[in-house]
């Protein structure tokens, strides 16, 4: 079964409920070559109903000393679909990730990073 990592909303129990239609169990772990960054919410509507400006966003570097903290959960292949329709509005894709624990997982980025910057 794939795995998914989460270091934004993806890990708050609502989001989950809504997208997968249960609560997923996961455990904490970070991903290596990324650090923390933040991408502009393009959508004034969807900036006004979240009450922020910013969506949290994992920017790669590939300096393993770079890590991004969040939580992994083990998947189904059609809640893996379900999480690239949550994130797609956002400009989101999956790019697969090494943790710090040496498993692999899917993470989302913003399109522009993944572009630019992911191997």
């Amino acid at each position: 079964m794939p795995l998914l990592f989460s270091y934004g909303t993806l890990q708050d129990e609502r989001v989950q409920l809504a997208t997968f239609g249960r609560r997923l169990d996961g455990h904490t772990d970070e991903i290596l070559g990324y650090q923390p960054s933040r991408v502009r919410i393009a959508d004034q509507n969807v900036a006004a109903a979240l009450g922020q400006t910013h969506h949290a966003n994992a920017t790669f570097t590939g300096a393993q000393a770079d890590r991004v903290a969040g939580t992994v959960f083990t998947v189904t292949a059609a809640e893996l679909d379900a999480a690239d329709g949550y994130e797609q509005p956002a400009d989101y894709v999956r790019v697969i990730a090494i943790l710090a624990s040496g498993e692999a997982a899917w993470v989302y980025v913003h399109r522009e990073d993944a572009k630019s910057n992911h191997p």
